[in-house]
């Protein structure tokens, strides 16, 4: 058997760029083969292996053959006569369709070195068109590698389209979309993964609460971008800096502003009670992408309380009380953290202010480390009971807020 090391570590290797992963392929073996060798079986669909001590997954060389709509509409078919030729050419991207032998010589039947070099992302055959998910891979991939200047090619842009077209894309169950969209708000550049989808028409699809606000003026003094899409392009962005790998601070940032969309025209380019007009996009949003209880709540909560947050110099202590028991900051720190990022990201996610102070962050910790001080005891120690505890200890808390020193302006 010949054993090929393939994918994103070859990839990534010729990228310079850390290899965290390796996955393998072998050629010319049985699955009687590799169970003789040691390897431990733990493919459903096609045969897969785990070495012995690695763990390292090995799988067998394989062709693919479109038989239905969607995501799982393949037939494969493994044999020892499937060449690592073959086997590369069902994968997405020439970028990702390099091997490297064991002696570290490169097979590229695709051109992929050259597209690495070029920063250029290709797809491999019209086979591409085949397999929805490979419309989000691209995007995704985008988000990675924008930052190296990396660019999807026109051909391959003109692939999705017709994917988008010819209604492939429908066929993307919701796990798939979530699964994809939550790791390229984990990249670096999650921008480029919004502006792929727009390009190909496919945000449109499946994230019309997004498309939507493309095109939206916001008022110029305060953002001077003015265009809400390009605004959410900003904070995705912010939000990937200020929380490198956080896709739940990620999702925040992405559906905060959502209620723009439905600002009436006679108003704009005002978006007065937008915080409240998000909440059902932000809802259907999460509903349909079947996206975590957290990311959901989480979600909702920025998109109502962001402007609280801008505003939490001048709030009053209750206020600010209701926001932290909202959140459930109290006995859960790191949701307020996860609040106060996102609402950093939308501050600094406008032309000109992405280095923007925001002294509301510290402040808003600083009330909640002083709310969360106040225990029962001492109410108790007084003799109080029940509902007389609560009152007198959420007015202590307020006090305890009201005593919190504010920045300099």
């Amino acid at each position: 058997m010949d054993i090929y090391l393939v994918g994103g570590a070859v990839r990534d290797r010729l990228l310079g760029r850390p290899v965290t992963d390796r996955d393998w392929v072998v050629v010319g073996a049985t699955p009687e083969d590799m169970l003789d060798a040691g390897y431990r079986p733990v493919g459903k669909d096609f045969p897969v292996f785990l070495h012995g001590q690695t763990k390292e997954e090995y799988a067998l060389a394989r062709t693919e053959r479109k038989t239905g709509r969607g995501y799982h509409g393949f037939a494969f078919h493994a044999d020892p006569s499937v060449t690592v030729e073959q086997d590369l050419e069902r994968r997405d991207l020439t970028i990702n369709a390099i091997a490297q032998r064991e002696d570290g010589t490169l097979v590229d039947p695709f051109g992929g070195v050259r597209d690495i070099e070029t920063r250029t992302l290709r797809h491999v055959s019209d086979a591409f068109v085949e397999d929805p998910v490979r419309l989000l891979r691209v995007a995704r991939f985008a988000a990675r590698y924008a930052p190296l200047g990396f660019t999807v090619a026109d051909e391959t842009m003109a692939l999705m389209r017709r994917m988008v077209d010819e209604g492939e894309i429908d066929h993307l169950v919701p796990e798939r979309v979530w699964a994809e969209t939550r790791k390229a708000l984990a990249e670096p550049m999650p921008s480029a993964f919004l502006r792929v989808l727009r390009e190909s028409d496919a945000l449109r699809v499946l994230f019309p609460e997004v498309e939507a606000l493309y095109g939206v003026p916001q008022r110029p003094e305060f953002h001077p971008e003015v265009d809400t899409g390009v605004h959410v392009e900003l904070v995705v962005d912010a939000a990937a800096r200020l929380a490198p790998g956080d896709a739940l601070v990620g999702w925040c940032a992405l559906t905060h502003d959502l209620g723009k969309a439905l600002t009436p025209q006679d108003v704009l380019p005002r978006h007065i009670m937008h915080e409240q007009r998000g909440v059902e996009p932000v809802r259907a949003m999460s509903a349909r992408l079947k996206v975590p209880g957290d990311y959901a709540f989480m979600a909702e909560m920025v998109c109502k309380h962001h402007l609280n947050a801008h505003m939490a110099l001048e709030l009053k202590p209750s206020t600010i009380l209701r926001l932290l028991e909202g959140l459930g900051a109290l006995r859960r720190p790191e949701r307020l953290e996860t609040f106060l990022l996102a609402c950093m990201a939308d501050k600094r996610g406008r032309l000109g202010s992405e280095d923007a102070a925001y002294p509301q962050a510290d402040f808003l910790r600083a009330c909640r480390d002083a709310a969360a001080s106040v225990v029962s005891r001492p109410f108790v120690e007084q003799g109080l009971e029940g509902p007389a505890i609560g009152e007198a200890m959420k007015k202590a808390q307020m006090k305890a807020i009201a005593s919190v020193a504010k920045p300099a302006p």
